[in-house]
């Protein structure tokens, strides 16, 4: 990126932890490392889910987008590769620096909004590194993108269709997908194409989990519904 990079890192409790499982939890547009536990008590949750054995340990790690403009969409943009720090610079941030972790941590990815789009998009095209992928009200192609910022839409101008979309990117790997979910509120700004992507899916036979639940793009929806994710991951650990 050229620039300092922030992550905010929960690691559970206990003694005798390690090799845990990794989830990378991307922020939305104007978000940054510290959003989701301030905005949800993500850190809290986890730590109630696992100590009263609704999951198991997991780290949470949760990173900046880079801080370009109103969003960089954790695309490759120009000059600046926010996609390789990510998928390559966050998780091995985490490995070097928690005791908890290593090179063999199982890793998954998940997101709102913005970084619901850069979980679904990254996680399926980086099918060989993580382990399940998770979309929280996602944005599903770079247009979106211009519901929430003030950027010019060209800045996002990408060389490689699969970055342009959602449903691009799942189409070129199709024959390789980790498993992958996403819902989205009825009443979200974000709806139609996220019912168009679950449409699409279906009409080709891929195989994914689509839920619409109560709700607007709003803070109360993904405080409510990280839970289905986190919950997706751990049935993923204890089924491989």
């Amino acid at each position: 990126m050229k620039n300092r990079g922030d992550i905010t890192v929960f690691v559970p409790p206990g003694e005798g932890l390690s090799n845990l499982p990794i989830v990378i939890l991307l922020h939305g547009v104007y978000g940054s490392h510290w959003i989701w536990s301030e905005k949800t008590g993500i850190h809290l949750k986890m730590k109630s889910w696992i100590e009263a054995g609704n999951i198991d340990p997991m780290i949470i790690a949760m990173p900046s987008d880079g801080l370009w403009g109103d969003g960089s969409g954790y695309l490759p943009l120009e000059n600046l590769d926010f996609e390789t720090w990510i998928v390559e610079d966050v998780p091995n941030a985490v490995v070097e620096l928690i005791p908890q972790a290593s090179d063999t941590s199982k890793l998954f990815i998940a997101g709102l909004s913005m970084g619901g789009f850069g979980a679904l998009r990254l996680g399926v095209k980086y099918n060989d590194t993580f382990s399940g992928v998770s979309g929280l009200s996602s944005i599903t192609t770079i247009e979106d993108m211009a519901l929430f910022t003030d950027e010019n839409l060209s800045a996002y101008h990408q060389n490689e269709i699969e970055n342009e979309s959602v449903y691009a990117t799942i189409l070129k790997h199709k024959n390789k997908l980790p498993s992958f979910r996403f819902d989205c509120g009825k009443d979200d700004l974000l709806i139609e194409g996220n019912r168009k992507l679950h449409q699409q899916l279906t009409d080709l036979n891929i195989e994914h989990t689509y839920k619409e639940n109560p709700g607007k793009h709003e803070w109360i929806y993904w405080e409510t519904h990280i839970k289905e994710t986190i919950q997706f991951f751990n049935a993923i650990l204890n089924t491989k």
